[in-house]
């Protein structure tokens, strides 16, 4: 469903830049607030849990700084359930 929301400027120009930190839409960041807000998302969950679990012999996820973006995809797919 499409919502127009207004935000003052100075709003706008952070969502803009922190979505963009993010490597996500403006709408995307938007969505993670309201679901982190409305309690489906539990985005403190410590992903380090997860990491380095298996070893497939290859590089050290966490040593190359991806844990982020594991977080990111993580939280990602729990907001589609």
């Amino acid at each position: 469903m499409r919502t127009q929301i207004a935000l003052e400027p100075e709003q706008h120009v952070q969502v803009k830049q922190k979505a963009a930190s993010l490597g996500i839409t403006m709408a995307e960041y938007i969505r993670r607030l309201v679901d982190r807000d409305l309690g489906r998302v539990d985005t403190n969950a410590d992903v380090s849990a997860i990491v380095g679990i298996g070893s497939s012999g290859g590089s050290d996820i966490a040593a190359e700084g991806t844990v982020m973006a594991v977080a990111e995809a993580v939280a990602t797919l729990r907001s589609r359930e």
